[in-house]
């Protein structure tokens, strides 16, 4: 069954790599990422990753716009490069190149996601014109 009201939405499909992403950028760069979910709703709806502010203007129903914070509990600090330049060079053992704090950078950006994977919730609160909705969470990939 279809309708205008997402109150219906049950469980929402997500992959978690959109998690991942949404969150990433923001933390990079402030993008405005956001989980979207398109009416008409259903009992079983789909979140997908989207620009807010991206669109034109949406007409009767509005769809969802989910931060991606949302569907987890606390989202892991990201590393900075800055932290990362440091941890390399208050190590005794090596010794500091562009390479190196590349290569260790890139290896603390991939534990960051590893993490935020491993800390999506089973269950979300979301934002609905008749106010905050629980909901399932159905992680895919």
């Amino acid at each position: 069954m279809e309708s205008d009201d997402p109150t219906i939405i049950r469980a929402l499909a997500v992959t978690t790599d959109d998690i991942v992403t949404a969150i990433e950028a923001n933390e990079r760069r402030d993008a405005g990422a956001v989980l979207r979910v398109t009416p008409p709703f259903s009992g079983r709806m789909r979140a997908r990753l989207h620009l807010d502010g991206a669109e034109s203007e949406y007409e009767d129903p509005q769809p969802l716009h989910v931060p991606p914070e949302r569907f987890l509990g606390t989202v892991p600090a990201f590393p900075s490069p800055d932290d990362t330049e440091d941890e390399l060079r208050s190590s005794p053992e090596r010794t500091y190149t562009p390479e190196r704090h590349r290569a260790r950078h890139e290896a603390a950006v991939e534990s960051w996601r590893e993490r935020v994977r491993a800390a999506v919730h089973e269950a979300a609160a979301i934002d609905t014109p008749a106010g905050t909705h629980e909901v399932r969470i159905a992680t895919l990939g």
